[in-house]
């Protein structure tokens, strides 16, 4: 599709962002993140460096024939010539044009130390090694960007010739000479600074890229756009090396929600929540629960004073609205929650509370009881709607008798766990027995084995997750331990949580109420 040129949003996830420690993506994982950016609507997305590693140059290859590009275009990402080596003959140069990419970025050194000490050539040859590759390319029918690698570093030191090589960058063609903040030490007013006087000086057409060092990648990628830069450089969830760089999903909906700067087509921002968790998936990492804008706490409330207003007006505690970033405006119930607080939460859950006083009293009384025993509810909503159920229209699916665990460890070593659980449910008593690698992977088995005749429809839960945290207070193998299990049916996930000073019972109460939650909006009860 045909899009404004007048602001870039420019995606180097799979190239810069695949420096992060712990990633590494697959090319069918880069072909997986490259349509989901296409699908956020960004500008651009740098695919990384053919020639120099195989594995961009196949991913090149591969997203001629099975990317389809509706919003973005490829990029390809590369160094200029050689010192000393004609452009046409250079190998590198020569794999950027047979990745087939239509828009090239070259990494140019804009620092003079970096020229002498990394580079060993002068300042001329370096500056004639952006103009030729620049011209080449350009001659060859690609738009070229030019990334100035440690430019504000280079600043500092000597502010002329990062200037200079933009000026030389542009005659010979390029669109944007990019300000790179190449080891992430700046701060926002250094970098509107050093931008504005390069915007005036050079009039070149800027782009900003910025590292997180300092922590303020996203902070100095705003203040470089206010500052005249109309081409900024993001990473997915701020992928990227050491502490990783311009968050996408937080620079974008600062820039277009703050600034009412368009970065991306009509209600693709929408999509903001999505698509972040949808590429950590890919990329194999946790999303960041408390990321701006895309984190599942970025709209969380937990004071009860906040819960108040935001009954009255939710646009008293919100800067946004959540659904403008596909997000959700959440309440937590913990020892903080005050009437309003579980009020609301109730709402969220489909329970109209409003009118008995007397029921949402005790469920804050019964909230703030067990929390100062160690439960918590503000991550497990399945366990408090058990709660708020059994105060106020109790339901049970089955009755526990009793369970229990053996563990056993053989002569050879080998260990073995088995679980037996008693229950009574549609007027039967059953009991049975299971064994697993472990006494609460045997207590789930054994308790869906119980009950899988019954509900036939617990073939479909699983286990996503399973935390266990010793709670202060008390040490040792005295301690008190809170358990979180994650439980799914395929189509929706839920939390459950357990207290006891026994790990196990613990877990077999959090195991409990995952099973009981899972029947919870049908099905026959005890």
């Amino acid at each position: 599709m045909s899009r404004p040129d007048s602001f870039h949003v420019y995606d180097t996830t799979l190239r810069d962002g695949a420096q992060r420690e712990g990633i590494s993506y697959s090319v069918a994982d880069k072909l997986k993140v490259a349509q989901l950016l296409d699908d956020y609507g960004v500008g651009f997305i740098e695919g990384g460096w053919p020639g120099a590693l195989p594995k961009d140059t196949e991913f090149f290859a591969r997203a001629a024939s099975e990317l389809s590009l509706k919003n973005a275009q490829l990029v390809a990402f590369g160094a200029t010539r050689k010192a000393g080596v004609d452009v046409r003959s250079d190998s590198q140069v020569k794999a950027l044009l047979d990745s087939g990419a239509p828009v090239i970025t070259l990494v140019a050194k804009s620092d003079v130390r970096h020229v002498f000490e990394a580079l060993k050539t002068t300042l001329d040859e370096n500056e004639a090694m952006v103009r030729d590759t620049v011209a080449y390319l350009v001659e060859q029918g690609r738009r070229v960007f030019v990334d100035m690698e440690h430019f504000f570093d280079g600043y500092a030191h000597d502010p002329d010739y990062g200037v200079r090589l933009l000026i030389a960058a542009a005659e010979a063609g390029a669109d944007v000479g990019v300000l790179c903040d190449t080891n992430g030490g700046m701060l926002p007013s250094g970098i509107a600074r050093v931008v504005a006087d390069v915007a005036q000086r050079s009039g070149v057409r800027l782009g900003i890229h910025c590292q997180d060092d300092t922590g303020c990648a996203v902070a100095n990628s705003v203040a470089a756009v206010e500052a005249g830069a109309t081409h900024v450089q993001c990473t997915a969830n701020g992928y990227g090396e050491r502490t990783g760089n311009a968050d996408l999903f937080v620079v974008v909906p600062n820039l277009q929600l703050k600034l009412g700067i368009e970065c991306l087509p009509p209600g693709h921002l929408a999509e903001t929540m999505r698509i972040s968790h949808a590429i950590a998936e890919i990329a194999n990492i946790a999303p960041h629960t408390h990321q701006p804008y895309a984190g599942v706490s970025s709209f969380a409330h937990k004071a009860g004073l906040h819960a108040s207003a935001l009954r009255v007006n939710a646009e008293l505690y919100n800067h946004i609205d959540p659904a403008q970033v596909g997000n959700d405006q959440r309440v937590l119930v913990t020892e903080m929650a005050g009437r309003a607080s579980v009020e609301l939460k109730g709402k969220e859950l489909g329970y109209d509370l409003s009118g008995n006083p007397e029921l949402l009293s005790r469920v804050v009384d019964r909230v703030k009881e067990l929390e100062a025993k160690g439960w918590t509810f503000e991550a497990a909503d399945a366990s408090f709607e058990l709660l708020l159920r059994g105060e106020q229209d109790p339901v049970r699916f089955f009755d526990v008798e009793s369970w229990r665990t053996i563990v056993e460890q053989a002569a050879d070593g080998n260990v073995s766990s088995e679980a037996t659980v008693k229950v009574h449910a549609n007027g039967e008593r059953i009991i049975a027995t299971a064994e697993g690698n472990g006494p609460v992977n045997a207590l789930d088995q054994a308790l869906r084995k119980a009950l899988i005749q019954l509900f036939p429809e617990l073939s479909k839960l699983s286990l996503t997750d399973y935390k266990v945290r010793i709670l202060e207070g008390v040490t040792g193998t005295d301690a008190v331990t809170r358990v979180l299990v994650g439980t799914t049916d395929g189509k929706q996930e839920w939390t459950t949580v357990g207290v006891h000073e026994n790990v196990i019972a613990a877990s077999w109460q959090a195991l409990a109420d995952a099973i009981a939650y899972g029947l919870l909006r049908g099905g026959p009860t005890v």
